[in-house]
């Protein structure tokens, strides 16, 4: 077996076979003769040689023809192999190339000419093969981050609340939409002691698989600071510092939680970083409670207001994401959580409609393809 894949030439006439072997082989290359058309086509699609010098008038098969039934074969491989045509003086040199030929000389055949045409197109057809495995390499990557990413928004899907708590007296609404397949928003609601309920929202930086990781360790963060604290502001500081000491400040999410004592109405909240609640009171407009401390995780020692409401019939709190407030797809300005406010209709049915006048209102074209990552919760005390 050949150290390397030789140049094949391909010529009915033995002279001018012989003459160019040589030529090629004092110059360093490694050739194989033949003078047959079609013996040669057997030969290119089981060893597939280097580059093929192919004469353009032969018997039977000419060299046209040759490259035509060469460049429809079905093996990249065989299909790609650099043709240089040999052809004599008032021969088309239009039609090799038409037929598929990557370049031609004309007989006789400069020594100098030809190992000149031969390197280039050697150095060609490395390069194109170079880019067809990275092409491969790229797709191989791009099937291994489909696969990881549909993982990711299984695994968020399954972080997600599927269905909300019943609490006899209120409704609760939600919605999730990621701008890809995950995002950095999680939200989630959990009981705490004497009858009440733990609402909390997160947003991690980025997207992807990252953000899904991110999402994860804020429900693992939250479940286990309400587990051994009740009050909003002593479980933000449980988060943080978790959040602090795995990162030391490298990654950081914005968070919001309410927690709600359903019985009697009343409502104590604490935000670190994130937009601000919204509390629309029934007939009343809506008012914005803002978060009083930085980012978990950003800070180390952060201090965490709480501020109480008084919910009555009818009053409901929205917990989201800044992805209601992105940039809109006209390039038109942003919306903020003041406008927002201002465009609610307090007098919403349920904590469905309000949550669908929210999101019409903040962005509308959110509804079907958001700009960004999209997370709502509406808690809503019944009439």
């Amino acid at each position: 077996m050949e150290p390397n894949p030789p140049i094949l030439i391909v010529d009915d006439d033995a002279s001018s076979r012989k003459l160019l072997a040589r030529m090629l082989t004092s110059a360093g290359y490694v050739c194989r003769e033949m003078d047959s058309a079609s013996d040669a086509l057997q030969f290119v699609r089981e060893k597939q040689p280097a580059i093929l010098l192919l004469d353009f008038k032969m018997p039977t098969i000419d060299g046209a023809a040759v490259l035509r039934r060469l460049r429809a074969d079905p093996n990249p491989a065989v299909a790609q192999i650099p043709v240089i045509m040999l052809t004599g003086y008032g021969e088309s040199e239009v039609t090799c190339l038409n037929a598929g030929a990557d370049d031609f000389v004309t007989k006789p055949v400069n020594a100098e000419v030809l190992r000149a045409r031969i390197e280039s197109q050697l150095r060609m057809h490395s390069l194109r093969v170079q880019l067809q495995q990275q092409n491969q390499e790229l797709e191989a990557w791009r099937r291994n981050l489909e696969r990881d990413l549909a993982a990711a928004r299984l695994t968020q899907q399954s972080l997600i609340p599927q269905k909300p708590p019943t609490l006899p007296g209120w409704e609760i609404a939600s919605c999730y939409r990621p701008v890809i397949e995950v995002g950095g928003d999680i939200y989630g609601w959990l009981p705490i002691k004497n009858g009440r309920w733990l609402f909390w929202i997160a947003d991690a930086t980025g997207h992807g698989a990252s953000a899904a990781l991110m999402t994860t360790l804020a429900k693992l963060l939250f479940h286990h600071g309400h587990s051994e604290h009740e009050e909003p502001a002593v479980i933000m500081e449980a988060v943080n510092n978790d959040l602090r000491g795995i990162f030391s400040g490298r990654s950081f999410m914005s968070a919001m939680c309410v927690v709600l004592d359903p019985k009697s109405g009343q409502a104590t909240v604490a935000g670190a970083g994130h937009p601000p609640l919204l509390v629309t009171r029934f007939g009343r407009g809506t008012e914005a409670i803002a978060s009083s401390a930085p980012p978990l995780g950003l800070v180390e020692q952060s201090s965490f207001a709480e501020t109480i409401l008084e919910l009555k019939p009818g009053d409901a709190f929205t917990l989201y994401t800044d992805g209601l407030f992105g940039a809109k797809r006209d390039g038109g300005p942003r919306s903020t959580p003041t406008q927002l406010a201002g465009m609610l209709n307090p007098f919403a049915a349920s904590a469905g409609a309000l949550l669908d006048l929210m999101l019409k209102a903040a962005a509308p074209e959110a509804s079907e393809s958001p700009p960004d990552d999209v997370a709502a919760v509406v808690v809503r005390r019944a009439n």
